[in-house]
């Protein structure tokens, strides 16, 4: 079919908004990323460019000054990223499924005990005091997956998408001698992608950003997450300033102006959002649908 000479116009005008949305929203991140490049004292007298005004590594070297723990927080934080997102996807979907089925003997109650956990929480003491004491997951890799396994809001989403699935594909299932699992496991999960991704992605973005955990529960530095990693070398660098600007006599540093500020923090963004750059396009074709539709029906 031709197109109209107002459809193609349309059209246009429509792919011109949508690249200068994008234009905009990936404009602040070349800034950064041009930032991260740039030498302290061009940054002060030049400003942000996306091309330095006279570039330099030397917040990547602060950054990197130990590479052997970046690589270690790196591995250590994809590790429990991805088991959190797995275990945390399976495990809310076995919940959310029975939750549709008009039968479930308690079906309201579970459905109330979920709902209770989203307005009213144990704070942080008690659950410290639970990790710690009774579960000892402190100075452990667990203590990174299993408190955070269970969203309430993530299986209302995901319940509210299995309830839309054609219930006749379900018996047509049970007459050929299907079982729960099976049904689960070759049937709903696969028409399920749409969820499932959405609520992946944001599980492994919540465990890749997470750093308050290793503030909290581990002494080990061997187990520390990237997060709190790069946190600590911000504290570090505020400390240096500050006692350089108190006067205090470092001789390892040059003078004040030359030490990394506002670039390392640049460059900490760069190395801490690189992994969701190139985690996002595997989910993005799914995302949009896993959102409207997981949340809009019931």
């Amino acid at each position: 079919m031709i197109k109209s000479r107002s459809s193609i116009v349309s059209q246009i005008i429509l792919n011109t908004i949508i690249i200068i949305l994008c234009c905009i929203i990936i404009y602040p991140f070349l800034l950064v990323v041009g930032a991260s490049f740039t030498e302290e004292k061009a940054l002060v007298e030049f400003g942000y460019n996306i091309i330095p005004a006279k570039a330099s590594l030397k917040a990547y070297e602060y950054v990197f000054k130990n590479p052997a723990a970046i690589l270690n927080a790196y591995k250590i934080t994809f590790i429990f990223s991805v088991m959190r997102m797995v275990l945390a996807v399976l495990l809310q979907a076995m919940i959310a499924y029975p939750l549709t089925k008009k039968m479930l003997k308690g079906r309201a109650g579970l459905s109330f005990y979920l709902y209770f956990t989203m307005l009213f929480g144990g704070g942080m003491v008690p659950s410290y005091i639970l990790i710690t004491q009774y579960l000892h997951l402190d100075d452990t890799i667990w203590v990174y997956v299993i408190p955070m396994l269970v969203s309430p809001w993530n299986i209302f989403m995901m319940r509210t998408f299995f309830a839309g699935i054609p219930n006749a594909i379900i018996e047509s299932a049970y007459i050929d001698g299907a079982n729960e699992y099976r049904i689960f496991f070759t049937m709903i999960l696969p028409l399920s992608k749409p969820i499932l991704a959405y609520i992946a992605l944001t599980t492994f973005l919540g465990a890749w950003n997470d750093w308050n955990t290793s503030m909290l529960y581990i002494n080990d530095d061997s187990l520390i997450s990237l997060q709190y990693l790069l946190q600590r070398i911000m504290k570090n660098l505020e400390v240096l300033q500050n006692a350089q600007a108190m006067g205090v006599d470092i001789s390892t540093l040059q003078n004040a102006s030359e030490i990394p500020g506002e670039t390392v923090r640049m460059a900490m963004a760069v190395v801490v959002a690189g992994p969701a750059l190139v985690v996002f396009p595997f989910f993005q074709k799914y995302f949009v649908r896993g959102i409207t539709v997981g949340s809009v029906k019931g």
